[in-house]
């Protein structure tokens, strides 16, 4: 089977190099020549291509099946890289399917509250609206082409390389635990095996979220894994400093909190969890660390 993996950072090489382990061709799109050596060293083809600009005429999609890993611009409420692609996509054999990696921020604040799939999206951050626009796009291409899609709405991701140790070793304060959000959390390890099954097996125009189904006050996640990894917990702050302290977009998180449902993820598409809580999950976060 032929496989493309469109943005392929950590959880797109992983996906990749499990991809192809298991005899797929797979090729990857990168923006960076650095990125794309990376890969090739790895034994993965890589395509150079910025989503940014206008695509070349050897940009071409291979018949099978595909992952859009990329993640829109840095900037507006709209998702012109996946506008440019899926534009791309009609000039050729389309894939037979696709897994798009959304967020679950696009619900908004939850306040709190228990959310699953059936929830209307209703964000407020820039990064948020945009990946609804993507999801919008991606449910449009599907509708005109009869082509399967399946959007993973992704929590926080942690794992091999994504703690926050940078942050950590910085001392950069955090609210009380009784004035943080509820946040939730999935390992890489795990998020890589929920998409390559929602490939194989989740119908076409289903929507999941993706989480361990343990959300938490998002200083206990700071805090348990400054524990685990024997660093000082962050500085506690209030809900006033952290107005001038904290930056725009950990401000910008902190306006957010929702409990996310896994049930369908677990139940429907029959996933089971390696790592189902962040004690488990943080045991097997340190071969790169």
């Amino acid at each position: 089977m032929a496989v493309t993996i469109v943005g392929c950072g950590d959880i797109g090489t992983r996906v990749a190099l499990a991809c192809r382990a298991d005899g797929s061709r797979v090729t990857a799109w990168v923006r960076t020549p650095e990125s794309a050596q990376r890969l090739r060293r790895l034994g993965v083809n890589a395509v150079q291509a910025d989503l940014d600009r206008a695509l070349a005429p050897d940009h071409t999609v291979e018949e099978g099946v595909l992952y859009y890993f990329a993640p829109p611009p840095p900037k507006g409420r709209q998702d012109s890289r996946v506008g440019r692609f899926i534009a791309r996509l009609n000039e050729g054999p389309p894939p037979e399917k696709v897994v798009y990696l959304s967020t679950s921020g696009v619900y908004g604040d939850c306040r709190g509250a228990w959310v699953d799939e059936t929830r209307t999206p209703s964000p407020t951050a820039d990064r948020a609206i945009r990946r609804l626009d993507a999801e919008a796009q991606w449910h449009a291409w599907s509708e005109r082409t009869g082509l399967g899609l399946v959007i993973l709405r992704v929590a926080g991701i942690y794992g091999p390389g994504k703690l926050p140790l940078q942050r950590l070793r910085s001392r950069q304060p955090m609210v009380a635990e009784a004035d943080a959000p509820i946040t939730n959390h999935i390992h890489s390890l795990d998020l890589v095996r929920i998409a390559r099954i929602a490939m194989q097996r989740a119908p076409s125009g289903e929507v999941y979220n993706v989480c361990d189904g343990a959300p938490e006050p998002m200083t206990s996640y700071f805090n348990q894994v400054a524990d685990f990894l024997k660093l000082p917990r962050p500085p506690v702050i209030s809900l006033e400093e952290a107005q001038r302290q904290l930056s725009p977009g950990m401000l910008s998180y902190l306006k957010e909190s929702r409990r996310l449902s896994n049930r369908k993820l677990l139940e429907e598409l029959g996933v089971e969890l390696a790592y189902p809580s962040l004690e488990q999950g943080l045991q097997a976060s340190l071969s790169i660390e």
